[in-house]
């Protein structure tokens, strides 16, 4: 693509999603990207937050793993506020602090329930829900790359 400047023309190159495919931004692509992964994320911590505040049965899973019940409280409002941090419009390193804090979490409980000998019906969800987790944070980083370099 060419821009056309009184006296001169300016070669812009094009980014592309492949090279048998011109038609769509590789921006575009990582944006939506970015979007679905985050959203479907979201929607995952979300659940588990309010679950966590309101489902006996999840109560009770936190006694199984040895928790005391005010940390489930915190880790629901605190899985609430990261949820809010991802979709809002704030400061990169706010972000930042938001995935590394659902990361820590993620982690945290696949060692819980592996800890207690809890089979794959009781880790699975962190699991898939850590993989999540890996496609935001990587469209995120992406899209953060395609800003800096616009």
């Amino acid at each position: 693509m060419d821009i056309a400047v009184p006296g001169q023309t300016i070669a812009v190159p094009r980014r592309t999603l492949s090279p048998t495919n011109d038609n769509v931004p590789r921006s575009n692509v990582m944006v939506i990207g970015f979007w679905i992964a985050t959203a479907l994320f979201c929607l995952q911590m979300g659940f588990t937050a309010y679950a966590q505040l309101a489902l006996p049965q999840v109560a009770a899973m936190f006694s199984h793993l040895g928790f005391p019940a005010y940390f489930r409280v915190e880790l629901s409002w605190a899985k609430l506020l990261g949820v809010v941090l991802l979709l809002a419009p704030v400061h990169a390193r706010l972000k930042e602090w938001a995935y590394a804090g659902f990361a820590i979490t993620l982690a945290s409980a696949l060692v819980a329930h592996f800890s207690v000998g809890d089979g794959p019906a009781a880790w699975s969800w962190a699991a898939g829900t850590g993989v999540l987790w890996a496609v935001s944070y990587f469209f995120w980083h992406r899209v953060q790359a395609a800003a800096t370099n616009a």
